[in-house]
């Protein structure tokens, strides 16, 4: 089991569900958190353990927030390999520092897409910093969790626990084929809804998104197993 003490944290949240959980836990267990926008004021309000990313990079957001954590010390802190003297040595010579857990879900795409035909507005629900992030911390899994939903928060707190404020190689590993499957589902959306939008009915290559709805008591034939998935997020 090759275990992880996560010590710095970064979490940006357009669903802040649960987020005073999750924050409170990290804090008593002394992990320093970084944030941006609209979820560093929420923290904030929970606990003066935050920083906000602008003050940790030295760069302010600019383009209305469009670019905010697509930057060197945040992406370097994420990725270097901890094994790597190559890795270490730019993390040194560059002053950065590394980030162990990354707690990220995206702007409500989707959502968007049912509540408004503006195209410039579901343009700007395009999160781009958000999966950067996630697919950066996915990567990697050998040395840094990722958290993609409120759901998993619990799961986190109780591998914290069991493993004295460590994550194992397994649940990162699992947390990072999660949050694959949530960056291609999420990229899969905005595919399908610019085929729409332009009226290509058979593009070259096409992404189907679907939600786990029911699994099966058996497929096809007894010794088989099934489930059943919807484009909704339930049969009705």
């Amino acid at each position: 089991m090759i275990l992880v003490k996560p010590k710095t944290a970064l979490i940006s949240l357009s669903d802040k569900t649960n987020i005073d959980t999750i924050v409170k836990f990290l804090s008593e267990k002394n992990i320093k958190i970084l944030s941006t926008g609209g979820t560093y004021k929420a923290i904030k309000e929970i606990t003066n353990n935050v920083i906000e990313v602008s003050k940790f990079t030295g760069f302010e957001e600019i383009m209305g927030g469009r670019v905010k954590t697509l930057h060197p010390k945040i992406h370097a802190g994420i990725l270097n390999k901890r094994k790597s003297k190559t890795h270490l040595r730019d993390i040194k010579n560059n002053n950065f520092e590394n980030i162990d857990l990354v707690i990220v879900n995206f702007y409500p795409f989707e959502e968007t897409l049912k509540n408004t035909k503006n195209h410039n507005k579901i343009i700007e629900n395009i999160d781009v910093g958000g999966p950067t992030m996630v697919r950066s911390a996915a990567k990697n899994y050998q040395d840094v969790t990722v958290i993609t939903s409120s759901d998993q928060y619990e799961e986190l707190i109780e591998e914290l626990k069991r493993n004295k404020g460590s994550t194992s190689l397994e649940f990162r590993e699992k947390l990072s084929r999660i949050a694959f499957t949530e960056t291609a589902y999420y990229d899969s959306v905005i595919s399908d809804y610019f085929n729409k939008k332009t009226n290509i009915i058979f593009p070259k290559k096409r992404v189907f998104h679907t939600n786990l709805i029911e699994t099966l008591r058996y497929g096809e034939n007894p010794h088989q197993e099934g489930g059943i998935y919807s484009k909704n997020r339930s049969m009705k």
